[in-house]
């Protein structure tokens, strides 16, 4: 398959991946002329990308069932890294800022979730850029929604498995690695109905997680999205220990079913974090305190359309405010989400 073209002189802008993709030096002035335009890869819906923060040239795409693309030309062509591989999904990305040769690849769709979507076969590691590939394990999780690197340590990673959701299983939760990949422990598990779809580091203190558990059951003729075991968890231990969030303002718990989430963390700022929820009216949540509280900041329905089908958000890595969603449309709010502007 011949390198995908695309104009010369593009940018690639992930807002979604985790802190640390980006450079320190980046300022909003820089683009403030520019235009958001396809650049490729083409063919498929991108669900995750990744990129090398000391080399603006070099990214990485994973599509939903379309393969993994790398390019190293800042997306002037294209490269696919992923075809030789069993599975197609490749649902997120992650890459060691400290050794950039060394990338994780999650699979299996967990965005359009719909009974024909793609299955994967669990967690795979290169620490070639991408060019070889080997299976880690997690295969039977199926569907992983987000993997994170420790910042200081490249052998300890955290993967958020959401399971098949065909039905009742136990690979479903938090996994953490703390020898590269070859072993694998599920350090937040809630029940066989319950995955988790989304999670975040403290760079500044990476012993700080935040986690999403998504209760979720797929069938022929439906979706049925939320529950009560569902809700946002913190861990202040490296995942050794967990805090359901719903008494301190989250929903999730006894009475307080919530659907799917997305975390993020402020890293300019960590006690700041956020968590948008699918609820009856969707919620946005905010707590400035590092947890210990949380208050809702909004219920614009625009931040969450279709939650279960989408649903990304990230904080601007310069100020806690500045807060990105990814839904049917693309957001940004500039007061910490009091007032949203979408396109």
């Amino acid at each position: 398959m011949p390198p995908l073209r695309v104009p010369p002189n593009s940018l690639i802008i992930d807002l979604f991946a985790p802190l640390g993709t980006f450079s320190e030096s980046l300022n909003a002035d820089h683009f403030k002329h520019l235009k958001f335009r396809f650049i490729g890869p083409d063919g498929n819906r991108a669900i995750s990308v990744v990129g090398v923060s000391n080399d603006h040239n070099t990214y990485y795409v994973g599509a939903a069932s379309g393969g993994l693309f790398r390019t190293q030309n800042n997306g002037i062509s294209w490269q696919p890294i992923f075809d030789d591989q069993d599975v197609s999904s490749v649902s997120a990305l992650a890459i060691s800022q400290k050794s950039p040769k060394v990338l994780w690849a999650e699979t299996g769709e967990t965005f359009i979730i719909r009974p024909a979507h793609a299955i994967g076969d669990g967690i795979y590691k290169s620490t070639d850029g991408g060019d070889t590939w080997k299976n880690m394990g997690l295969k039977k999780t199926a569907r992983i929604g987000r993997i994170i690197v420790h910042p200081e340590n490249d052998d300890i990673v955290y993967a958020a498995a959401l399971g098949h959701t065909f039905g009742p299983q136990k690979e479903r939760g938090v996994y953490r690695t703390t020898d590269g990949g070859k072993t694998w422990k599920n350090i937040l598990f809630i029940d066989e109905n319950t995955g988790a779809i989304d999670i975040a580091l403290d760079r500044s203190n990476p012993d700080f997680l935040i986690a999403a558990m998504w209760e979720i059951h797929i069938n022929t003729w439906g979706l049925n999205s939320g529950g009560e075991s569902g809700g946002v968890f913190i861990s202040k231990n490296g995942g050794n220990t967990w805090k359901r969030q719903d008494k301190n303002g989250l929903p999730g718990g006894k009475g307080k079913p919530v659907g799917k989430i997305a975390v993020a963390i402020s890293q300019s700022n960590p006690n700041t974090m956020y968590a948008l929820c699918e609820e009856k009216h969707p919620g946005l949540y905010r707590t400035n305190n590092g947890g210990e509280s949380w208050f809702l900041v909004s219920r614009n329905h625009t931040l969450a359309e279709r939650a279960p089908y989408y649903m990304r958000m990230a904080v601007a890595p310069d100020n806690p405010e500045k807060i990105y969603v990814l839904n049917v449309q693309f957001s940004v709010s500039e007061d910490g989400g009091k007032t949203i502007q979408s396109s």
